[in-house]
């Protein structure tokens, strides 16, 4: 892990190199949160560390891949030692599989995205929630996607799917206890990953992540 500056309890932001992850890695940083930033990209997460300094905030890089459980492990304990737990997380891993009819769903698509959707996801839960501790301060926050039961989405759809109703479970559970979970929509935007599904799309009318990801921060965290 590469640090900066490390301050306070951090917000671990898992898929921060790149689209909507990268912007909310980008505008906590903005509001004087350590951010914790998360991805398996290390040159992504070193764009977003020199965005993070020119705007005069701090963050840790942890290139890693949220699929490696000892990796996951390792970091949860490393966040503990460090900083004895963590102001919130913000969950935007995904694996996009290609979309196509669910009879030709390519079986290494369908095991990595069962793997980084579904798998990836419930362990995070356990190995965070412990971080986040009780009651209504800290907060996870999960992503739904309302195209996920489209034509052609099966392999993507499904353990999106299947994400949101582990979070759904868990925001049930802890609606007393703590921590805080939280489900937000976002806006249709101009991501990579957008115009893989949509390649012929115009592109004018999306919102823009830095700005999406500057709305659902002052609803999430209005008082940093």
């Amino acid at each position: 892990m590469t640090d900066t500056t490390a301050t306070s309890r951090p917000v671990l932001v898992t898929g921060a190199s790149r689209g909507l992850g990268a912007a909310m890695a980008l505008e906590l940083a903005r509001r004087g949160l350590h951010v914790m930033a998360v991805a398996r990209t290390t040159g992504g997460l070193e764009d977003l560390d020199d965005r993070i300094q020119q705007a005069g905030g701090s963050a840790t890089l942890a290139p890693l891949d949220i699929t490696d459980d000892g990796a996951m492990q390792h970091m949860c304990r490393s966040i503990h030692d460090r900083w004895g737990g963590l102001s919130g997380w913000v969950h935007t891993a995904i694996h996009a599989a290609p979309l196509t009819p669910a009879q030709f769903i390519d079986a290494k698509d369908w095991t990595k995205s069962i793997e980084t959707n579904v798998n990836a996801t419930r362990r995070l839960i356990a190995y965070v929630s412990p971080l986040l501790g009780a009651g209504p301060g800290p907060l996870a926050v999960f992503f739904d996607d309302p195209q996920a039961g489209g034509k052609f989405f099966g392999a993507y759809g499904a353990t999106k799917t299947a994400q949101m109703a582990l979070a759904r479970s868990w925001q049930a559970e802890t609606e007393r206890t703590g921590p805080r979970v939280v489900i937000q929509t976002p806006a249709p935007m101009a991501t990579a990953t957008r115009a893989r599904f949509y390649p012929g799309e115009d592109r004018a009318p999306l919102a823009a992540p830095a700005d999406e990801a500057g709305r659902l921060c002052a609803a999430l965290f209005p008082a940093a």
